[in-house]
């Protein structure tokens, strides 16, 4: 059996995808991978989705997603591809052994963010741990919290903290940034964000409730601290998931899948949609609206190349 619709990856992306294509008639099978539903599986409130005016649990709104694109007849496979040929229509995958035909595909595997690897991380992450500050901040609103990193992002994320937190330690382990020097000088220039460099974060510290701190040690010196923190922020960059399709897609100097016209990659009948295309905003809404385009070029394509 060849599938008109394949999709890799239950995000937000995948999922609305799955969504369109199902409502299409093309029976959508959508192979949910390592994390099924996706980083907001791993989050706790999600306040910026339109339509939740009391905001609603990352879980829950991809447990309902889910749903919602079962009611309209897709099929959800919680396996992961292992391997995929694209070199010609159909296009073939697999799950291992098992070899599964598609003549269409959207991937929306989306992008893992980079973390420090501190202990008790993962019990921690939404309970004081971040990789979000467009996500999270607004829990930290009149809090102290501590960015760390020295890229761009670092900068972007310390400068939007500190439009809602009293203080932000913004902690980098050279003394030099590799964001450029407008962002820095913002940095610098911005008497909310104290600069820790060069410091390292060591390990948090947490009761009950979740974070209280984080101990901090001078890479010059040695010396260790405790700072009193409400919140972490790692801002040190994301890794797309996009290795198992080169070399069908084309990829940025980070690894993120560059689309032609919206969601097309340079394969025809294949379509990224997501956080694994989108280096700039890295949102649910926004990785939604891609999964939508995603489909209805799919779709689009299927009519176009029926005879196929």
């Amino acid at each position: 059996m060849t599938h008109e619709v394949v999709i890799i990856g239950t995000g937000p992306a995948g999922l609305t995808a799955a969504i369109y294509a199902a409502r299409a008639s093309l029976n959508p099978v959508i192979y949910a991978g390592m994390l099924p539903g996706g980083q907001l599986t791993t989050t706790t409130e999600v306040e910026n989705f339109p339509g939740f005016e009391h905001g609603i649990m990352g879980p829950k709104m991809m447990a309902d997603m889910t749903a919602q694109a079962e009611r309209f007849g897709t099929k959800v496979v919680y396996e992961t591809i292992t391997k995929v040929d694209f070199s010609k229509r159909p296009f073939t995958l697999w799950i291992d052994k098992t070899e599964i035909k598609a003549k269409t595909v959207v991937i929306a595997t989306g992008a893992t963010a980079k973390t420090l690897g501190l202990p008790d991380e993962a019990k921690l992450m939404g309970r004081g741990l971040s990789t979000c500050a467009t996500c999270d901040g607004f829990f930290y609103r009149n809090k102290v919290v501590a960015v760390s990193g020295g890229g761009d992002s670092a900068m972007e994320e310390a400068n939007y903290l500190s439009k809602l937190c009293s203080q932000v330690y913004l902690i980098h382990r050279r003394s030099e940034f590799r964001a450029s020097q407008i962002m820095v000088d913002r940095v610098k220039n911005n008497p909310k964000i104290k600069i820790m460099t060069p410091w390292t974060v060591e390990k948090p510290v947490a009761d009950a409730s979740g974070l209280t701190g984080i101990i901090v040690k001078n890479l010059e010196t040695g010396d260790s601290t405790e700072l009193k923190v409400d919140g972490l922020f790692m801002a040190i960059g994301h890794k797309p998931n996009s290795d198992l399709f080169l070399p069908w897609v084309d990829v940025d100097s980070h690894g993120y899948i560059k689309t032609t016209v919206h969601t097309a990659t340079k394969t025809p009948g294949l379509f990224a949609a997501g956080d694994i295309a989108d280096p700039t905003f890295k949102q649910a809404i926004t990785a939604a609206g891609m999964g939508c385009q995603a489909a209805i070029q799919a779709q689009k394509f299927l009519e176009e190349h029926e005879e196929q």
